[in-house]
């Protein structure tokens, strides 16, 4: 009788997916007993409580301030006091103590005045003080059906007029040379480009003020690595569909549509600024955020039709683009003005980044001369002029 006959290998007869199943089984058992017998060998924290409180929301009525606070430590907390401007206040609320990742709505009684500035002092049981400024006092609107009215109207005025506007360019990119339609192109990567960077710094300037028990500014990176990677997905799976892939790797309606949805996930972002602004009744800063973005966001629009001037899409699609490259306002300006959340924010604000930065990706290898394989100094220059245009437009906000 042969050896093979005689041996089988372990798990020969199991299938493939208990296969691999048992090793995270087994490591999960003995997670689970390190942590049942109370993780020997650790020793116990020696020392006073973390305490640290983090504001998610501030919402002022007329006598009321009401801050939603969230407790970022390990430890729990109990708010003790309230100081305004160094003056004790009565306040109702969190008189239970706030576990981990715990929320709770502390009310305080004070006489606010409009356009002034206060810092409110929470005071824990064990003499700690979370500190939290209300910068120029102004009543929160009310969330009402009108209200969320006004915010479709804005979203729609921020994000989907001004790229309409900006997609009237493509008769005119229909009869440019290749050599203009190459710089366009890379007026069109330098625009991305620069969406990309301030999405960044957005995200992580919101991150930052945001709770850190969910991460703070990594949910940035962690938004930008996730919609990167999801697009590169998508984006291989619908090269491996279309027969007409262009050597670059994908074909103009391909890349059209990749570029309306990174351009939508920064408008996304846009629309939770303006939201936010108006919620939290910053009503002087919110106006300066759709005049600034309005103007920003007709650039946009010639950036979703240049990777298209060539076909002969139909007004539908156009409209389709059109729409998902603006609406994504409509949605961020609802979610900042109902439940703005600095966290969420700032994995969108990363999420953007990151599907600005594949659809560049796809657009590089368009921007190289045929002949010799590397950018020309005209292309440089369109690069340049991209960015250019986004910062002067930017600086109306």
């Amino acid at each position: 009788m042969e050896a093979s006959t005689l041996y089988q290998r372990p798990g020969a007869g199991l299938p493939r997916w208990a296969l691999g199943l048992i090793p995270l089984l087994l490591a999960l058992g003995l997670i689970g007993g390190f942590a049942a017998l109370g993780g020997p060998g650790l020793g116990e924290r020696n020392g006073p409580p973390l305490e640290e409180l983090a504001i998610d929301r501030t919402v002022l009525e007329p006598g009321v301030i009401e801050l939603t606070i969230r407790n970022d430590g390990p430890d729990a907390v109990s708010v003790a006091q309230v100081t305004v401007n160094d003056a004790f206040a009565a306040f109702t609320g969190a008189e239970r103590q706030i576990g981990k990742l715990g929320s709770e709505k502390v009310r305080i009684q004070h006489p606010w005045v409009e356009g002034e500035n206060y810092e409110i002092g929470l005071l824990t049981s064990t003499g700690g003080t979370i500190l939290h400024a209300v910068d120029a006092a102004t009543e929160t609107p009310d969330a009402d059906l009108s209200f969320y009215g006004l915010m479709a109207l804005l979203g729609i005025y921020v994000g989907v007029i001004p790229v309409a506007l900006g997609m009237l360019w493509l008769p005119w990119l229909r009869r440019v040379k290749p050599q203009v339609m190459r710089i366009v192109m890379a007026v069109t990567v330098g625009l991305l480009a620069f969406l990309g960077v301030d999405a960044t710094l957005e995200g992580m300037e919101l991150g930052a003020t945001g709770s850190q028990a969910f991460g703070g500014t990594a949910l940035v990176f962690i938004g930008a690595i996730t919609m990167y990677l999801a697009l590169t997905g998508v984006s291989s799976w619908l090269n491996a569909r279309r027969a007409r892939a262009k050597a670059a790797g994908a074909d103009g309606g391909h890349l059209a549509f990749l570029v309306a949805f990174g351009i939508g996930m920064h408008n996304l972002g846009e629309g939770l600024a303006i939201g936010s602004a108006y919620a939290t009744g910053a009503l002087a800063l919110g106006t300066a955020l759709v005049v600034g973005f309005a103007l920003h966001n007709t650039t946009e629009g010639l950036a979703v039709v240049a990777p298209i001037a060539n076909d002969k899409p139909s007004l539908a699609r156009l409209a389709g683009l059109g729409l998902l490259a603006g609406a994504p306002a409509v949605l961020g300006a609802w979610i900042g003005a109902s439940a703005f959340n600095a966290s969420l924010a700032a994995f969108l604000f990363g999420a953007g980044a990151g599907a600005i930065v594949q659809v560049i990706v796809q657009l590089a290898p368009t921007l190289r001369d045929g002949d010799r394989g590397h950018l020309t100094p005209r292309v440089v220059w369109g690069l340049l002029a991209g960015i250019a245009i986004m910062f002067v437009t930017g600086l109306a906000t």
